[in-house]
């Protein structure tokens, strides 16, 4: 069994080649043997890498014949559809539909948040924010993006749903960049600081209904300085 770094490696290679165009949707996939010379692993490692991108639609058995390659459309695995949203191409589109699914899921994770939040939430939410602010000020840009980050996480654990968690762990790593580059703009961070102050006193209200809209308000204030601060 290869090792799973040289696997996931060989994963993200193939995966790249395939969202850069130097393997085509639609063809036959070059034979295992022929893949894992071009990539310098074994064949087994290569073929337990396609193995891996076929559980996330991304390659197609056709019995009797070489494997196939599906087009976008087509992927279900999350890891692969968030690295061809992160490619070069997509940042706009990719950005606004990041947007849209935070809503969704966002939303209703606050409204959660108020029925079931403890004290301890509310005192981390209020940590988050003052950090916020204060690195705000101080222009600290990694640090204000680990602290928004923080304060969405919290969010997130106080609606008390492990699926909900889970359901946002593979858009971490696409979070983190889009708001490291929204965050370099002082008026976004200062948008940013006033709507989480709203949905943390929504939470801590107990209304969930406000804080349902408190965070999609939060959302719509992201989407809107996306556009025209930062996309435009």
């Amino acid at each position: 069994m290869p090792r799973p770094s040289r696997t996931h490696d060989a994963v993200d290679q193939l995966l790249d080649a395939i969202i850069a165009g130097r393997l085509t949707a639609g063809e036959r996939l070059p034979p295992e043997g022929q893949l894992a010379t071009e990539f310098g692993v074994s064949r087994l490692t290569m073929r337990e890498a396609v193995r891996l991108l076929q559980a996330q639609g991304v390659i197609v058995q056709v019995p009797g014949s070489r494997h196939r390659i599906a087009p976008v459309s087509e992927w279900t695995g999350m890891d692969a559809v968030v690295r061809h949203a992160r490619s070069a191409g997509q940042r706009r589109t990719s950005s606004l539909e990041l947007l849209e699914v935070r809503m969704m899921i966002e939303s209703g994770a606050a409204q959660l948040a108020a029925e079931r939040r403890t004290g301890a939430h509310l005192a981390e939410l209020e940590d988050a924010l003052a950090r916020m602010e204060q690195y705000h000020e101080a222009g600290e840009l990694d640090a204000f993006v680990a602290a928004d980050l923080e304060f969405h996480d919290v969010v997130l654990h106080a609606a008390d749903n492990r699926i909900l968690v889970a359901a946002l762990l593979p858009l971490t790593s696409m979070l983190t960049e889009t708001r490291a580059e929204t965050s370099q703009v002082p008026e976004i961070r200062q948008h940013a600081i006033d709507e989480h102050r709203k949905v943390l006193e929504a939470i801590r209200a107990g209304v969930p209904s406000a804080a349902r809209e408190a965070m999609a308000s939060h959302m719509v204030q992201t989407r809107d300085d996306l556009l025209s601060l930062v996309l435009d």
